[in-house]
C-alpha cells in the first residue's frame, strides 16, 4: 500500500509547567482523526521534536500506538543530524510498533552525498518498517536532488519522501511522493503524489482530504484556503498552529524555547484567517 493521504504533523501539547500533556495529546489525536486525518506524525518539526527528550518521544509513540494504533497510520519522527542517535530512535520506535519513520536530512553537519547515503542506509537497516525521507532545505541547508532521491529510493525500507521544496518536484521511482508544505499539496497531487505530511489539517483536515480525493475541486480548494495556509506559517511553525488550536478550543498549551508564543500581530493574522473561514464558531 502507498504511504499517503492526510498525515498530520501533530503538535505536542504542553501543560502549564512545560511538560508533555498526555491528556491533551489524546484529545488532539482524536480531534485529528475525527476531522480528516488518515495518520499522525509524532515528534516531528511541528511536534517540537528538537526540544523533546528521547523519553518524551518514546512515551508519545507508545501513547499513540496504544490509543489509536488500530485506526491511524503512525509515523515517528526519528531523524537527527547524528546517525547513531537516529538509528537508536528508529530502533525504539520500531519496537513500539509505529508504521513508519520520518527521517530528516541531517542538518548543520552538511554531509556530502556519500555521507547522506551512508546515513540513510544505517537508519533503514535499523528497522523493518518504512522510512520516509524528509527533504527540507529551508531548515537543513542541504537539498537532496532528484538523482540522489532516486538512489536513496533503492535502499530497502526507504519507501517515500516528504518533499518540502517548491521547485523541481517530481515523482521518484521507488518512492511515494508526499507534499511537505501545505501550499504545495495541490501541485504535488497533480504531479502524482500520494498525499502530504501537513499542518493546516489540524483545522481544515476534511478540506485537505478533499484536495486529495477530488481532483476536479483541488485547485479551487487550494485557492480558497491559500490565505489560511499563509497565516499558519506567518512565523516559524508550530507557533501559529498552536495559537490557532488554542483559539478554536483545542487546548495545546505553549511552546518550548527557543520557540516563543505568537505576538499580538501574529495572533491577529491567525484569528482573522480562522474567522474568514468560519472556523472559530464551527470547529
Amino acid at each position: 500500500m502507498a504511504i499517503g493521504g492526510v498525515l498530520t504533523a501533530m503538535v505536542t501539547p504542553f501543560d502549564a509547567e512545560g511538560r508533555v500533556d498526555e491528556a491533551a495529546t489524546s484529545r488532539v489525536m482524536r480531534h485529528l482523526l475525527d476531522n480528516g486525518s488518515d495518520g499522525l506524525v509524532l515528534a516531528g518539526t511541528t511536534g517540537e521534536g528538537a526540544t523533546l527528550t528521547d523519553d518524551e518521544k518514546v512515551r508519545l509513540w507508545e501513547q499513540a500506538v496504544s490509543e489509536v494504533g488500530d485506526e491511524a497510520y503512525l509515523v515517528a519522527g526519528t531523524g537527527s543530524n547524528d546517525t547513531a542517535h537516529s538509528v537508536h530512535l528508529t530502533e525504539r520506535a520500531t519496537e513500539i510498533g509505529v508504521d513508519a519513520h520520518l527521517v530528516v536530512c541531517p542538518y548543520y553537519n552538511k554531509p556530502n552525498r556519500r555521507g547522506l547515503i551512508a546515513h540513510y542506509r544505517a537508519v533503514a537497516e535499523a528497522t523493518d518498517r518504512s522510512v520516509i525521507l524528509y527533504n527540507i532545505p529551508s531548515r537543513c541547508v542541504i537539498d537532496m536532488d532528484n538523482d540522489l532521491l532516486r538512489e536513496l529510493g533503492q535502499l530497502p525500507n526507504v519507501d517515500a519522501v516528504k518533499q518540502a521544496r517548491y521547485e523541481d518536484v517530481e515523482p521518484i521511482e521507488g518512492l511515494d511522493l508526499l507534499a511537505g508544505n501545505d501550499d504545495t499539496l495541490a501541485q504535488v497531487m497533480d504531479a502524482g503524489g500520494t498525499g502530504g505530511i501537513l499542518v493546516s489539517s489540524h483545522v481544515i483536515g476534511r478540506e485537505m482530504r478533499r484536495m486529495i480525493d477530488e481532483p476536479d475541486a483541488r485547485h479551487e480548494l487550494h485557492d480558497t484556503y491559500a490565505d489560511l495556509f499563509k497565516a499558519m506559517f506567518c512565523t516559524s511553525s508550530p507557533i501559529p498552529m498552536k495559537a490557532a488550536l488554542n483559539m478554536i478550543g483545542v487546548e495545546v498549551g505553549g511552546l518550548r524555547l527557543p520557540m516563543v508564543e505568537a505576538s499580538a500581530e501574529e495572533k491577529a493574522e491567525v484569528r482573522a484567517a480562522l474567522e474568514r473561514h468560519g472556523l472559530l464558531s464551527t470547529v
